[in-house]
């Protein structure tokens, strides 16, 4: 019958280390190792001399800067409320003050002016048709005014009475100061805005327009709104 054989390596358990060869590796080391210490001799003093150079490290601890202390509150203050501007008043045009009429009798009172006046002639007066009649009620068609500056500055306020004289077209050709309102300021100021800028309902004759003299009260009012 035939047999099979395994074949397995054998080593001997009682193997020991090869003397010679650590001798030879122990040899070789101490070799380089004095070879080293022979290069580095002459190094040395330099080695020394830099170590000692060198400054050894220095740990420094920053600080931390002290909080600055927060700012004061800031207190706002109430602006002062301005005064109110001042607003020109003028006269309203419905109700214009009387004014005085020459007649037989004597003198009385004309009523109010309406929108369109018509003055009758006086009686027993032979007035030509060029003369302007004397005291008429007149009503406005524009009266634009401005209170001056300065009088708002200084507050000054008061009625200015003007003398006024109207063409057929309703413009005013002379205007005088008749009662003051007691600053200069406020007499010019009425006299150049009323010759310049006011319109009114011309006087009517007989169907005919026609010049008239009328007196124009003008207010100057400081008003607090």
């Amino acid at each position: 019958m035939p047999s099979a054989s395994l074949a397995v390596a054998y080593r001997p358990s009682h193997a020991h280390p090869d003397k010679v060869r650590i001798a030879a590796l122990s040899a070789a080391i101490a070799l380089n190792v004095a070879a080293l210490l022979l290069v580095l001799r002459p190094m040395a003093p330099q080695i020394a001399t830099t170590l000692a150079i060198v400054d050894p490290f220095t740990v420094t601890w920053l600080t931390p800067k002290p909080k600055q202390p927060d700012p004061p509150p800031i207190e706002l203050k109430k602006l002062p409320t301005p005064p109110p501007p001042a607003v020109p008043h003028a006269v309203p045009r419905s109700t214009p003050p009387p004014v005085v009429v020459p007649t037989d009798q004597g003198t009385i009172a004309a009523p109010p002016a309406i929108p369109t006046p018509t003055i009758q002639p006086v009686a027993d007066t032979a007035a030509a048709p060029e003369a302007p009649l004397n005291e008429a009620t007149l009503a406005y068609r524009a009266s634009p005014l401005t209170f001056p500056a300065t009088a708002i500055r200084r507050k000054m306020h008061g009625t200015v009475m003007l003398r006024v004289l109207v063409d057929t077209e309703g413009k005013p050709t002379q205007v005088t100061v008749e009662k003051s309102s007691g600053y200069e300021l406020l007499d010019r100021s009425a006299r150049e805005q009323v010759l310049a800028n006011w319109r009114f309902q011309p006087a009517t004759m007989q169907g005919h327009a026609v010049q008239a003299w009328a007196r124009v009260p003008v207010s100057f009012e400081l008003r607090e709104l």
